[in-house]
């Protein structure tokens, strides 16, 4: 019988994850590690090799250190639940005018309950990732994600869709690290080279970062059907033809038209096949509303509580009200902000607490 239970870590062959699998392993947890393929790139048309959570050297790398330390370690393909979601998600969300960030959509709805459904067949009591991150119960009954303590390592903007019922059961043991100390717990372990392990940003289906050649590969026939739509400014003129709608985002700037000053895309309308341009402060904007909302420190949201709302990862957050207007959250930020993109999550934050979270909606478009 182990001394705290049994848990199911998600092991990707990282640094993280696998000092996150051989810390619990000290400190008495009965580990079973666990590496999921979620995407193999020769599907998406890439002649990129896999990297990061699906490069075979990582599963080796996973299996390897659970083979050491005398846990056992299992291989989970997950390319069915994650293709069938993620992917045509990331594809519907991009030819609706909205930049998505499947990230957090993975996260709540594949990884985390692909994992809760192994622990269950597993009688795994907890589950565990490497992610930056705290969890804690509430005076109220609810679990809280808060911030890890290392600010630049902080992933609690992409868990914030996590349900309570999964949230009670997750473990996050290096949200109270700081990178530097991880590294060091590597070395430690006796796996310097995973210390010095390169990590990836990349969307792990997009492994070259070029989303527009993964579109136009998923959709046949999509360049010629969006090519020729038009760019406009702000009053409706008419500057130039754009290549389709799908390929461009809101707050770009390279890519575009020459107007004799510097220009980024200030709305996708994918109605007209129409992307409008204008200025810097063009894309200042005072409000915006958020759908999908799952909460996390509360069961609902006053209406006029102030909070601190994060629009993308690297966001410092901006202070702001949230107000609850036809089942969404209306945010009024106290200080306009810079680049709002429908598609991306907003995020709540208390202090260091995840009070919840959502994805940012289109406003009315300019030109129907």
């Amino acid at each position: 019988m182990s001394k705290h239970g049994k848990v199911l870590v998600a092991m990707s062959g990282g640094i993280d994850s696998t000092v996150t699998a051989l810390m619990l392993h000290e400190q008495g947890y009965e580990v079973v590690g666990i590496t999921m393929k979620t995407w193999d790139y020769a599907s998406a048309g890439s002649s990129k090799k896999e990297t990061g959570c699906c490069n075979l050297d990582s599963f080796n790398d996973a299996r390897a250190a659970a083979v050491h330390h005398g846990f056992p370690h299992f291989v989970l393909d997950i390319r069915d639940e994650f293709g069938d979601f993620v992917i045509n998600n990331f594809v519907d969300e991009y030819l609706a005018g909205r930049t998505p960030n499947p990230c957090v959509l993975c996260n709540t709805h594949i990884k985390w309950r692909a994992l809760m459904k192994r622990a269950d067949a597993m009688d795994c009591e907890f589950i565990a990732t490497g992610h930056y991150g705290q969890i804690r119960q509430h005076d109220n009954g609810r679990y809280v994600i808060s911030k890890g303590i290392d600010e630049l390592k902080d992933q609690s903007y992409v868990l914030w869709g996590i349900d309570q019922d999964v949230l009670s059961r997750t473990l996050l043991p290096l949200g109270k690290y700081r990178k530097t100390e991880i590294r060091q717990m590597a070395f430690d372990f006796g796996y310097p080279e995973l210390a010095k392990k390169a990590e990836s940003y990349e969307i792990c289906f997009v492994p070259d970062n070029d989303y527009r050649g993964f579109l136009k590969r998923k959709v046949d026939g999509l360049e010629e059907k969006v090519k020729g739509g038009n760019f406009v400014l702000a009053d409706g003129t008419i500057v130039g033809q754009h290549n389709g709608y799908p390929f461009y985002t809101v707050g770009q700037r390279k890519g575009l038209i020459a107007l004799g000053r510097p220009i980024y895309v200030t709305e996708i309308i994918p109605e007209t096949n129409t992307v409008v341009l204008g200025d810097e402060d063009e894309l200042q904007k005072s409000e915006m509303f958020v759908s999908g909302i799952n909460m996390g420190k509360y069961e609902s949201i006053p209406d006029g509580m102030e909070a601190v709302t994060k629009i993308r990862y690297k966001d410092k957050g901006a202070l702001s009200t949230l107000n609850n207007v036809d089942g969404k959250v209306k945010v009024t930020f106290f200080e306009n902000v810079k680049g709002i993109a429908p598609g991306q999550s907003a995020v709540f934050y208390e202090g260091d607490d995840v009070v919840g979270g959502g994805i940012i909606q289109r406003g009315t478009p300019l030109f129907q």
